[in-house]
């Protein structure tokens, strides 16, 4: 699956990457399963992924540590991060896991239907945001290419999509902070739909 949305598996444990990979698998997304934190940082640094699922407890580098090296990388910052460990520790670690930055927090062994469902969230919240940006740059592409294109009105139409884009950006935000914001970003999404049409309309 070389088109499918990839998702950054990290732990150092290869049974358990197995585990979820096989979890995923009725998923259209691509797993990728590195044995460490180091290994995830280098991983991040060439490819692009919709979520990290990232195992706790780690030798030399924890998941805690990658995960603030994930945080302080522009590049990687807005990536969704799902912490994963065993079941029985305490609550200051998922307290800790929150506050490095984590969208949620599960515990082994994860139940396969749930882990599904939030990855399935993250996976088309992520394909939204994509086709969203692809849209609005071939749009403006397009109207900065039209020589006969009225000048304000082009502005107010840039105006008016960057409006509606921006409450789409500030809806994925609220998700990756684990705020409750689906049905917000579904309404807007539709309201950006509804701008392009029209414009294409009208064109």
């Amino acid at each position: 699956m070389s088109h499918a949305t990839k998702i950054l598996a990290v732990d150092d444990r290869e049974e358990n990457l197995v585990a979820l990979t096989a979890v995923l698998d009725a998923l259209p997304v691509d797993v990728v399963p590195v044995g460490s934190g180091q290994a995830a940082l280098r991983e991040l640094l060439n490819d692009e992924f919709a979520l990290i699922l990232l195992d706790v407890v780690m030798p030399e580098m924890d998941g805690f540590e990658t995960a603030g090296h994930i945080k302080s990388r522009p590049r990687t910052r807005d990536i969704p991060i799902i912490f994963l460990t065993a079941a029985g520790e305490g609550g200051e670690q998922a307290y800790q896991g929150y506050a490095a930055g984590a969208v949620d927090y599960l515990t082994k062994p994860f139940d396969p239907w749930l882990l599904r469902a939030k990855v399935s969230i993250f996976v088309d919240l992520h394909r939204r945001t994509l086709q969203l940006r692809s849209q609005a740059a071939l749009l403006r592409q397009s109207l900065d290419g039209d020589d006969d294109a009225d000048g304000a009105g082009r502005d107010q139409i840039l105006k008016t999509l960057d409006d509606r884009m921006t409450r789409v950006e500030q809806d994925t935000a609220r998700l990756r902070e684990g705020e409750t914001a689906l049905d917000d970003l579904e309404a807007h999404v539709a309201d950006l739909r509804l701008a392009l049409n029209a414009l294409a309309a009208g064109s």
